[in-house]
């Protein structure tokens, strides 16, 4: 699978790249961004993928999460994915928390978004084996991450994959698109009414119906506009305790939804994941 270099730039002595390809999955041009930290010729690194929330694509985090040391230092590649297709001829819809820039990393089934909107098997198969061939990574050491929308994306894609991250943290994240207006508004767009197919893209059904992760940390600001209409958090912690998964999900006092808030924990989130990426 080719990959197109679109930028390079040298930070904290390691290279970040924007790149872009075409998606079998998606059917269009996809765009990612990778920081490759400094390394010794031949070493494989341990991967950390990023998952961006409603409205943003890779640059958001690029630009604005202040990663880059963080990774150097502990020897880390960050990758960060788009949350949609992207082109002309890609369905979209009115309001920002349907279509281009809100694929809830789901396989929809439903028209006019199922020939495009298939983040799922895009983040979970296809990126994967074109990051594995062109970047020098160990694909044994893997976490994952995200925010709001991509925390969603990060809590249900690593425990419907068990064994495959090592790793797992969130930001702010949605943990249960059931019980949410921004959930039920795109599943039913992307999935149909039938919400029993909705619950294998919900964190807290899926730890109810028996899925664990070995430990998790969160963290949430307590001034976030979006905690008790549509983020939730208790709900992840109830579920957390019931099946006595290990986990830190912190309550951040002051801090709310934005870059502010994800930039300042997020040198915590890698040594945190360093730590449990260790060869």
């Amino acid at each position: 699978m080719s990959v197109e270099a679109v930028s390079q730039n040298l930070s904290h002595g390691g290279r970040q790249t924007v790149c872009r390809h075409v998606s079998r999955e998606t059917g269009t041009e996809m765009t990612f961004a990778v920081f490759v930290p400094d390394h010794a010729p031949g070493a494989k690194l341990p991967v950390l993928w990023y998952l961006s929330g409603l409205t943003c694509t890779h640059a958001n985090v690029v630009e604005k999460g202040e990663y880059r040391r963080a990774c150097a230092e502990h020897g880390i590649v960050f990758i960060a994915p788009d949350t949609s297709p992207r082109g002309d001829e890609v369905p979209d819809a009115e309001g920002y928390d349907l279509g281009k820039g809100a694929g809830f990393y789901v396989d929809a089934t439903e028209q006019p978004w199922a020939a495009n909107y298939r983040m799922r098997s895009y983040i979970e198969r296809e990126l994967p084996d074109l990051i594995a061939q062109n970047f020098p990574v160990d694909m044994n050491r893997q976490g994952i991450t995200g925010h709001s929308m991509g925390g969603h994306g990060a809590l249900t894609i690593s425990l419907r994959n068990p064994g495959r991250f090592r790793s797992t943290s969130a930001f702010a994240p949605i943990v249960s698109p059931l019980h949410c207006p921004w959930g039920e508004k795109a599943l039913t767009a992307y999935l149909g009414p039938d919400r029993d197919t909705w619950r294998e893209y919900d964190a807290c059904a899926l730890i109810e119906n028996g899925a664990r992760l070995p430990d998790l940390l969160v963290d949430q600001g307590q001034a976030d506009n979006f905690l008790d209409t549509e983020l939730k958090t208790h709900l992840l912690d109830e579920a957390c305790r019931k099946a006595d998964i290990p986990a830190q999900i912190r309550m951040q006092e002051g801090y709310d939804h934005s870059y502010f808030f994800i930039s300042t924990f997020m040198g915590d989130h890698i040594a945190w994941h360093a730590e449990r990426l260790k060869s």
